[in-house]
């Protein structure tokens, strides 16, 4: 991803300035890079005049694109080109603005900014209703499995005993409502790309005891790099039309939350609190005591992000920092090549963000109603089927901390972040690793370590078809450390692995691990094949 001046990096991007720069017209021989930026009255008037012409540009496209919409849906796509060409006129100033953070005055955040998960008080399972009934759980459930090799919305994907993210997500917020004679809502924000299919499936739900919603987030139009206009030509999404659109991050839920009508109907209910995470995480469930933190009188938490600590595998994710005396997120996107290395390290940043959220409604109603709502701008550059380059304006929910009131947040333990985003995250979910109960995963007591192993599986492993065809039976890693696997490689059924296990599969060769076998602390190479007779 490029990346704005304007979201939390040292200096201007050279890249962006120049994309910008180039399209506005050659801004480039106006602006000079030494150390900073340096304008002279006329080069400010000059990037003004600029902009203003951009602006112009591309609000005619919208017009042109408003004209092709049916009327049905005007209303709609009005508000969503609003939120767009709000979005576009930030990413120009921004382009060309300068250095909006000093990575000098950057550290990590004090200690009273992030509680430890066990400083938290106990929560008396007597007070879970009357907490439980303040709440709205929210599931982001805008991305299709297709990274995995499947079609239709990733929340569909078998994952555990023929169970769906989205089975075990309802199952987890029915079994709340029974236990506590609650009602805990289930929302679902789709995207374009998976709100048709989610809600055709929600008709299976109607005897479960779970209030459940669904809302679409927006969507916008995609940006030819060169000349920054939207390469639609119509509102149309049939066919190969639906790649002229983009749904424009995480960031949106605050103003479709707020435009579906949702959030005004949860404040009337009595409702306080969202708890909002992706579908995909199978630790992130309703904890009662973050919850009870959170409502506890004279609490004054409008948002509280759940961070863990970071191991090898997670160098890359968005980490808390401290800047100007309030908290916010610095993901890697927006960190200077010069400082990635800084970023990385443990001993500096030792948190990273779970993107597990609570938010309390009344703010979410007043930063969008005050019009207070600052996000950094991610820029996300993809290449269409037709070999188009584009860009799309994106924003991530976790940077609204700096938005609201006495933000927080929780080391939690490492058991709420068990995301899938890779066939090879699956093994873990449907291994002897963990138990199902009422849609919870629950770690084995025979674990001897409470961390998980890591997992590395080579591209056979990549498509869930593949990757399912390749293991007679799930192994048995209850004493796991570390597995890689590269090549062309089979499991047979009740294969036990423990410690370290490394088997490497060369090009052209193949490795058959036979049924029963048990491997401890291996390497394994070369060609092993074991055929029927």
């Amino acid at each position: 991803m490029l990346q704005l001046p304007g979201t939390a990096i040292l200096r201007p991007n050279p890249t962006t300035t120049r994309l910008v720069n180039k399209n506005l017209g050659t801004l480039n021989e106006a602006i000079q890079f030494s150390g900073g930026l340096t304008r002279s009255p006329s080069t400010q008037e000059f990037q003004s005049l600029t902009r203003k012409d951009a602006e112009r540009a591309v609000h005619k496209e919208l017009e042109k694109l408003k004209a092709s919409c049916p009327k049905h849906e005007l209303d709609v796509v009005c508000r969503e080109f609003d939120g767009f060409l709000n979005l576009f006129k930030r990413f120009l100033e921004e382009s060309s603005s300068g250095p909006a953070v000093d990575w000098g005055k950057i550290s990590p955040p004090p200690k009273e900014a992030v509680l430890p998960y066990e400083d938290l008080e106990e929560t008396d399972g007597d007070k879970a209703r009357e907490l439980l009934d303040k709440l709205v759980v929210v599931k982001l459930n805008g991305g299709l499995g297709t990274s995995m090799g499947c079609t239709g919305p990733k929340s569909i994907i078998s994952v555990r005993n023929e169970l769906t993210f989205l089975d075990l997500t309802v199952q987890q917020i029915e079994h709340l409502n029974k236990k506590y004679g609650c009602n805990v809502p289930l929302v679902l924000m789709n995207s374009f790309n998976t709100d048709e299919d989610t809600n055709k499936i929600l008709m299976k739900y109607a005897t479960f005891q779970v209030e459940i919603h669904s809302f679409m987030q927006s969507r916008y139009p995609r940006i030819n790099k060169e000349s920054l206009l939207p390469i639609a030509k119509d509102c149309c999404l049939d066919g190969d039309k639906i790649s002229n659109w983009y749904p424009p991050g995480h960031g949106d839920i605050y103003e479709s939350l707020y435009n579906s009508g949702l959030l005004d109907m949860f404040l009337r209910q009595g409702k306080e609190y969202i708890f909002l995470s992706n579908i995909d995480n199978q630790g992130a469930t309703v904890d009662l005591n973050i919850l009870n933190l959170l409502l506890k009188k004279g609490s004054k938490h409008e948002f509280l992000m759940e961070v863990t600590n970071k191991t090898r595998a997670d160098v890359k994710g968005g980490t808390l920092i401290h800047y100007e005396d309030r908290l916010r997120l610095l993901e890697i996107a927006q960190v200077p090549k010069e400082h990635v290395d800084e970023f990385k390290s443990i001993a500096k940043f030792k948190i990273f963000n779970t993107n597990n959220l609570w938010m309390k409604l009344s703010a979410i109603k007043r930063v969008v109603e005050e019009k207070t709502l600052s996000m950094e701008i991610i820029v996300n550059n993809k290449t269409t089927d037709q070999g188009l380059n584009v860009i799309q304006l994106e924003t991530a929910v976790g940077a609204a901390i700096r938005n609201f009131e006495s933000p927080l947040g929780i080391n939690v333990p490492r058991s709420r972040f068990l995301p899938v985003k890779k066939c090879q995250d699956m093994l873990l979910i449907m291994s002897n690793l963990y138990t199902l109960s009422s849609g919870l995963l629950i770690m084995s007591p025979l674990r001897q370590f409470r961390t998980t192993p890591i997992i590395k599986l080579g591209t056979h492993f990549d498509k869930v078809r593949d990757f399912s065809k390749r293991f007679a039976s799930i192994p048995d890693i209850l004493e796991l450390d570390h597995l890689t696997v590269s090549g062309d490689v089979t499991f047979g059924k009740g294969v036990i692995l423990k410690g370290t296990v490394i088997i490497i599969a060369n090009h052209g060769d193949r490795i058959d691990i036979p049924s029963g076998a048990i491997l401890e602390n291996k390497i394994v190479s070369g060609n092993l094949r074991i055929l029927d007779h």
